[in-house]
């Protein structure tokens, strides 16, 4: 059986991904019922991290052991990889010993690498390019507040970055409209707006981007890596910033959507998460670990 890896959204087709979201809802009542299967008995996750992390970690870690499974957290500095061992040599040793892998890198050309000298399934923990697995649980609670997908009006304020590259590639895939407003300079790559298949619409203003939208969503202003920017980008994005009244100007059955984590003062303004509309954030971070139980299920069973 040849193997699938899952580096971008358009690893798998869209019925795939609809199973695989169908799945996770089933599985989060599960969850919720205090009832797990064992459908990855006796099998193991590769985790390797070069960026730090909370949710995918944990996710990932947590889904393994309540499918059966076990995970093991790797780190440079942990591995021969910190001392220079070849992407290419290490995949292939993984790969006669795990099941899959999962890696958060800075630097998605070391994933293809990896995916390529593999003979396992090599799962996109986050890149520089993109967060598929944080779209699969965005998705996934937009189902649970909305029921379809499909015709949703998707607002994304600030930084045209790895995650909005990702709700690029799902508009186009899930067939929701994008609503994109960025600072000038800060607009996401063209390459992936091309992913949008056209189901995407660029704005000067926040202000026109949330008008009518049902979903409003956002990241940091400064990404891990980029902290020697972060003066230049708190002066570029002022007037970005997620307020009640920048909430208020989309629909009146909005949600709010953050990847975590979230600086407030910043991208989001003091106190915003006591605003009722932001209490999807908890349910999308939770849904990580259900959308990636899923996607461990459909990537290493077939």
């Amino acid at each position: 059986m040849a193997k699938t890896d899952f580096l971008t959204l358009n690893s798998l087709s869209q019925s795939a991904l609809f199973k695989v979201l169908e799945r996770a809802h089933d599985l989060k009542k599960s969850y919720q019922a205090k009832k797990f299967s064992q459908t990855l008995a006796q099998h193991v996750l590769a985790m390797i991290f070069e960026k730090s992390s909370t949710r995918t970690r944990v996710s990932f870690e947590a889904g393994m052991t309540q499918l059966g499974g076990s995970a093991i957290f790797l780190s440079p500095t942990d591995t021969q990889l910190g001392r220079g061992e070849p992407l290419e040599d290490t995949a292939r040793v993984l790969s006669e010993m795990v099941s899959a892998v999962m890696i958060r890198t800075d630097d998605h050309h070391k994933l293809v690498r990896f995916a390529e000298a593999a003979t396992i399934p090599v799962i996109n923990g986050l890149s520089d390019s993109c967060h598929p697995c944080q779209l699969l649980a965005d998705v996934q609670t937009m189902q649970e507040i909305f029921g379809e997908v499909q015709g949703l009006q998707v607002a994304w304020i600030g930084d045209g970055n790895n995650v909005c590259h990702s709700y690029l590639e799902a508009a186009g895939l899930f067939d929701f409209t994008l609503n994109v407003a960025c600072p000038k300079g800060y607009q996401p790559s063209a390459e992936w707006v091309e992913k949008a298949n056209g189901r995407v619409r660029f704005y000067d203003s926040p202000e026109e981007a949330v008008r009518d939208a049902q979903v409003v969503t956002t990241d940091v202003w400064a990404s891990m890596g980029q902290e020697d920017e972060t003066d230049a980008r708190l002066e570029a994005f002022k007037g970005y910033q997620i307020t009640p009244a920048l909430l208020d100007r989309a629909r009146t059955d909005a949600c709010f959507l953050h990847c975590l984590p979230a600086h407030q003062g910043e991208e989001i303004s003091e106190h915003l998460f006591d605003d009722p509309r932001t209490k999807s954030v908890w349910a999308q971070a939770g849904n990580r670990l259900h959308a990636q139980k899923a996607l461990l299920e459909h990537l290493i069973q077939g």
